[in-house]
C-alpha cells in the first residue's frame, strides 16, 4: 500500500522550511562538513601548506605513536581534564544553590556570575600570569595573609594545572545559569514531601534537588569534559606566548598547543591532521563512556525505568 501524496500546502510548508535553513545548511557543509573530510584527507599526507600535498598512507599516525610528545600532551590533558572538570562543576552548583536561595536578587547576582564568562580568553591566560604570580600574586599575597606560604604556580611544573584549572573558575558563570534554571524547575511539592518526612538540607539536596537536575548536571559536565580537552587559549597565551617562552615548559604542553605548533609553526599540516583526528577519537570514546555511566545516574522526567 503505497503512502498518500503531500498535499500542496504541505509541500510549500517544507519547501518554506528547507529555505529558512538553507544558510545553516550551506555553513554546514561548507565550514564544517567539508574541513573534517579534507582533514581526513590530509591526515593521510605529507603536507606543508607551501607545496601540494602528497600521499603517505598511515606514515602519521605511525609518528603518533612513537612520537613522546603526544604521550606528554595526551597526559597533561588528562591530568587536567580530571582536575578542572569536578572542580568546576562542584563550585557551579554551590553558587547555584546559594542563587536559587537568594530570591529576588537572584537576577543581580546572575548577571555579575555571567559578565566575566565574556572575556576574551587571551585576556584570562594574562589574568592567570598576575593573579597566579608566585612573588607579587594576588592569590600568594591573600594566601600569605593567612599564614600559608603559596606555590611558584606559573613557573613550578607541579602547580601549572591546578593554577589553570583555578582560572578556569572565572568562567563558571554559564554553568551557574544553566545549573539555576534546572534548580527553579525542580517541584516545590517533593521539597514540602522531604521536610514532612523529617529530611534535612542535606539529604533534600541529596535525594530531591541532585537527582531532579542531574540531567542538568550531566549537560555541564560532558560540555565541560570537551572543553577540557581541547584547553588552547589561556594556556598558550600564558606560557607559550610572545615574550612568555620563559615560563614554557613541558607541563603546559596540552594537546591542542602541541596540535597547532606542528601545523602552524612547523607546518607539518597532515601530522596536525593525524594528531586532530586522535584527539576527535578520544573525545569520543570519553564521551560514549559518559553517555554509558549516564544511564544509571541520570533521571529524565517522565522517563519509564
Amino acid at each position: 500500500m503505497t503512502s498518500p501524496r503531500p498535499s500542496a500546502r504541505a509541500r510549500r510548508e517544507r519547501n518554506a522550511g528547507l529555505a529558512f535553513i538553507s544558510p545553516w545548511i550551506f555553513g554546514f557543509l561548507v565550514f564544517t562538513a567539508w574541513p573534517i573530510i579534507y582533514s581526513a584527507y590530509l591526515s593521510l599526507t605529507d603536507y606543508d601548506v607551501l607545496t601540494d600535498p602528497s600521499f603517505v598512507g598511515l606514515e602519521n599516525y605511525e609518528r603518533m605513536v612513537q612520537d613522546p610528545q603526544v604521550r606528554l600532551a595526551l597526559w597533561n590533558t588528562l591530568q587536567y581534564t580530571l582536575l578542572q572538570v569536578p572542580l568546576y562543576v562542584v563550585v557551579a552548583l554551590a553558587l547555584a544553590l546559594l542563587l536559587h536561595q537568594a530570591g529576588r536578587a537572584s537576577g543581580f547576582f546572575r548577571t555579575a556570575f555571567f559578565v566575566p564568562k565574556m572575556t576574551p580568553p587571551v585576556a584570562v591566560g594574562v589574568l592567570l600570569l598576575l593573579l597566579f604570580n608566585g612573588e607579587y600574586g594576588l592569590v600568594n599575597e591573600a594566601l600569605g595573609a593567612l599564614g600559608i606560604d603559596g606555590p611558584s604556580w606559573t613557573t613550578d611544573p607541579d602547580w601549572i594545572k591546578p593554577g589553570l584549572a583555578l582560572v578556569s573558575l572565572w568562567s563558571v558563570g554559564a554553568a551557574v545559569v544553566i545549573l539555576l534554571a534546572a534548580l527553579q524547575d525542580v517541584p516545590v511539592e517533593l521539597y514540602d514531601a522531604a521536610r514532612v518526612d523529617g529530611a534535612g538540607w542535606w539529604r533534600r539536596t541529596r535525594t530531591v534537588t541532585l537527582p531532579m537536575i542531574s540531567g542538568a548536571l550531566f549537560f555541564v559536565t560532558v560540555v565541560n569534559t570537551i572543553a577540557a580537552f581541547q584547553m588552547f587559549t589561556e594556556a598558550y597565551s600564558a606560557y607559550f606566548g610572545a615574550g612568555n617562552s620563559t615560563y614554557a615548559n613541558d607541563a603546559a604542553l596540552f594537546y591542542v598547543i602541541y596540535l597547532f605548533r606542528e601545523g602552524f609553526a612547523e607546518l607539518h599540516m597532515g601530522y596536525a591532521s593525524a594528531l586532530a583526528w586522535l584527539l576527535f577519537v578520544v573525545i569520543m570514546l570519553v564521551t560514549a563512556v559518559q553517555l554509558l555511566v549516564s544511564r544509571k545516574l541520570v533521571y529524565y522526567e517522565g522517563e519509564q525505568r
